[in-house]
Formats: structure tokens, sequence, C-alpha cells
């Protein structure tokens, strides 16, 4: 037996797995849940902030984009340093980022502090997922693991907006944020007592930074550059110089990969097709996700004149929905196999995205709200297990923290990359429907229903995209051992 699993075996024996379980999905909810909640709160933060529609979309996106970035360094520096010790920084970094958020006084403060929270986030979330993949062995333990894990990350993002409305409409929007650093600091305090310490002794103490970084900035550039076409113009100068600068970092980015002792990527790890496909049928899957929750939320409010706390409530049914997909998933896969179960899901989420696309401006809740909520998130509750069972298939337990990594960074970037799309696509008529619409209330509402109905069928073209992919991976079995 070697070094590793050795440590990987005292790991399990160490705690309580259902406790050590339960105490890892509190910490990934809090990444989970910040990706969602500013949704809802969108209109009044606007508002109070003065930010204006083109730039509201980096409230959420420079989360996302950060967190997407430093997830792969954050699980590296994991494996080395120790995943309890990792997981614990980015508690107390995330807390303090957190309040900085509350305090906000304008709109570069605010996204700023969301970038330092995505910076926090990078190194709770690859941490937290490595230290369940090292207490639980592989096979139907590790599934169910992985499949409450897989449903709590679904669950956190509509708990998210269902919490940011009655916080936006109570106390104010600025408790979202600030409701964050009690948990994480006492979250970090406890860690210890609850958590055993994991590191892989053989993991050598050399760190890519330079590929976070390169990264990073090609990731945040690429969104900041979608967002700007709406004013700048996709042929203008300004354009094409941030794509062909996005291109040589991200192609910067490989070189440093191949060239770099420890990468942050090993590229070979692309070389199996499971875990290749399965990431990127993430991108397509989270971009769907945070799609619905941003555009709807808007769509609620702002043509269906919803109140933040209604907004957020009308997302209740989708937190169930998705804790049903995510368990009906778990026996699916474990039957079964884990591609047509993910296949299924898929189709769900993308017919729900298409009944969207179709509601009217004087939709009925219950009849046209409603039903497409309920679709797309069994589907999306559906698909979040599979895909994690996927992104770990064959992965050796020195690997584990690079995995998380990878799955993770997949999910957030798709995240942002989603919501950035999707925005470019709507936003980019904004100036034409706004001179149609004039002063009218009637044009007005109609305007707005275009921009969002444009923003649904990116998103179900997201989806679509997702099943495309899903359909090039092998077959899958939840059981199967290295």
């Amino acid at each position: 037996m070697s070094m590793t699993e050795s440590t990987a075996n005292q790991v399990r024996t160490a705690r309580s797995p259902s406790l050590v379980l339960a105490f890892l999905c509190v910490a990934g909810f809090m990444t989970f849940v910040d990706v969602s909640i500013v949704n809802v709160s969108l209109p009044t933060i606007e508002r109070e902030l003065g930010i204006t529609e083109t730039y509201l979309q980096y409230v959420v996106t420079a989360y996302g984009t950060v967190l997407g970035g430093f997830l792969l360094l954050g699980g590296r520096l994991a494996d080395t340093f120790g995943r309890r010790r990792m997981l614990r920084g980015g508690l107390v970094g995330f807390a303090l980022a957190s309040l900085l958020a509350g305090l906000a006084q304008g709109p570069a403060m605010l996204i700023v502090a969301r970038g330092l929270q995505g910076l926090g986030s990078a190194f709770i979330a690859p941490a937290a997922l490595s230290l369940l993949t090292t207490t639980f062995a592989q096979g139907p333990a590790r599934t169910r693991a992985l499949g409450v894990w897989g449903g709590i990350s679904g669950l956190a993002s509509v708990v998210g907006v269902i919490l940011g409305g009655l916080l936006t409409e109570g106390p104010g929007w600025r408790w979202i944020f600030i409701i964050n650093v009690p948990i994480g600091l006492v979250a970090a305090l406890l860690a210890p007592l609850v958590v055993a310490e994991s590191r892989d002794p053989e993991q050598r103490r050399k760190f890519d930074v330079a590929g976070a970084v390169v990264l990073t900035a090609g990731l945040v550039l690429l969104i900041y550059t979608l967002g700007q076409t709406v004013s700048w113009g996709w042929d203008s100068a300004a354009t094409i110089c941030c794509l062909v600068a996005v291109m040589v970092l991200l192609t910067g980015f490989v070189f440093v990969e191949r060239r770099a002792s420890a990468p942050l990527i090993p590229l070979s790890i692309f070389r199996q097709k499971v875990i290749r496909g399965a990431n990127i049928t993430a991108v397509f899957m989270l971009g769907t996700l945070v799609t619905l929750f941003f555009f709807a939320s808007l769509y609620m409010q702002q043509v269906l004149n919803y109140s933040p706390v209604t907004t957020g409530l009308a997302y209740l049914p989708i937190a169930v929905i998705i804790s049903v997909g995510a368990g009906v998933s778990q026996q699916l896969v474990n039957k079964f196999a884990a591609k047509p179960v993910l296949i299924v899901g898929l189709v769900l989420a993308t017919s729900g995205l298409l009944l969207l696309w179709r509601a009217p401006a004087d939709a009925s809740y219950v009849v046209d709200v409603l039903p497409a909520f309920l679709i797309a998130g069994l589907g999306l509750g559906m698909a979040f297990v599979p895909i994690q069972v996927a992104a770990f298939a064959g992965v050796r337990e020195a690997d584990s923290g690079v995995a998380a990594g990878l799955i993770n960074t997949s999910q957030e970037a798709g995240g942002a990359l989603g919501v950035a799309v999707a925005a470019t696509v709507a936003f980019s008529r904004v100036p034409e429907l706004v001179a149609w619409a004039g002063t009218d209330p009637g044009r007005i509402v109609q305007a707005r229903l275009s921009v969002f109905h444009e923003a649904f069928l990116v998103g179900a073209g997201l989806a679509f995209a997702a099943v495309l992919v899903a359909l090039t991976l092998p077959m899958m079995r939840a059981t199967a051992t290295k």
C-alpha cells in the first residue's frame, strides 16, 4: 500500500463519515449559494448603487470567474499543504470578503468584493470535495456521498434566490453578504473538531501560480469583452483587440501548462474521454442553470412585477424538485449507468428553458412559469449526480484535488460564461428596443420581455449543447472499481 493510500485510509477512519459529509456540505453550500443569492437583489442593487444594465452582470460573473480561475490552484494547494488547512483559510477569506461586499458603497467596490469572495471559495470548494472523495472509498459509498454533494450544489442555487428575496425585502440586500460572516468564521473554528487533516505526502511543493493568473486573466477579459460588445459593437477596434488578447492569454495558459514542472492542469488528464466530456458538459450545464436564475429573476420583477420576496418564493418548487431529481438520479445511476440519466436530465432542462422562451408578458405563475421551473429543475437535479460521477471516473487518490478543482472550474466558469453569452445576445438589442418603446408603458414591458425571451433561448441552446456532448460519453457505472 502506498503512502497516499495509507493516508486516505486514515482519513476515512478518523471521523464519523456522516458528520464529515454534513460539515463539508455546509462549507460547500456557502460557495454554491453565493452564485445565485444576488440574482433576486439585482434590480435593488442596480437602483441603490447606480449600476448600469451592462455592468450588472459583473456582480454575478466576477464571483464565478475568479472562483473558476483559481479553483485548480486551490485544489493543488489543498493536496500539498493539507485539505483541512486550505478549507479553513478559504472560509476566513470568504467571510471577510463578504463583509466588504456588505459594506460596498459603489459598483467597483462591490464587484471587487465579489471577486474576493470567489477567491475564498476557490480554496473552500476543491478542499471540501477532495476531503469527501478521500473520506469515502470509490463505489456505492462514494456515489451516495457525491449524490448528496450534487444535490446540495443544485439545491443551494435555488435556496440562494429564495434567501436573496427574503433578505432583500427584509433587512436589505447588504445582508445577503453579511450573513456569511458568522457562518464562515464559526465553520473555520469547528473544522479541526470535525474533519481530520488530509494531504498527499508525495505532492511536490511547486505551484503553478502563473497558470492560475493567466487563466483567470483570460476568463475575466473574455467575460468583460462579451459584456462590452453591447456598447462597443463586435466590429469595433476595442472588441477585436480584447478578443485577440484573450486568445493570447488562453494560448499562453496552454504553453505555461506544458512547460510547468507542476502544472495547474496536467494536460494528459484530458486524454481520458470521460473526464474531458464530463467537464465540457458541466460548462454548458452550469451556463444553463445560472442563466436561468439570472434572467428569470429579472423577468419576474421587471415584467410580471413580482416583489423580491415573491420572486424568491417563486423558486421554492424548484428547490424541492431539484432535491427530488438528485435523489432519483442517485438511485438510477447505481442501478443503471450515468450517461442515460445525464442525457434525460439535460433534455428536461432544455425543455424547461424553451417553455420560458414562450412565456407571455401577462404570464400566470401556475400555468406558464411553474411548469417550466419544475421541468428544468427536475432535469438539472438529475444531471448533477452523473456529472460528478463522470468527473471522478478512474481518478487516482493522488489526483483527487486536481479532479475536484477541474470539475468545479468547469462549473463556475461555465456559469459565468453562460450569463455573459446570454446577456451579450439579449442586451445587444436594448438600444433598438428602447428607441421603439419610448415612454409607452406597454411597449416598455414588451421590450423587456423580448430581451428575456432571447436570454432564455440562449439558455436552452446551452442545455442542448450539453446534451450533444453527453451523447459522446461512454457508458459509466458508479460501482466500477479502479
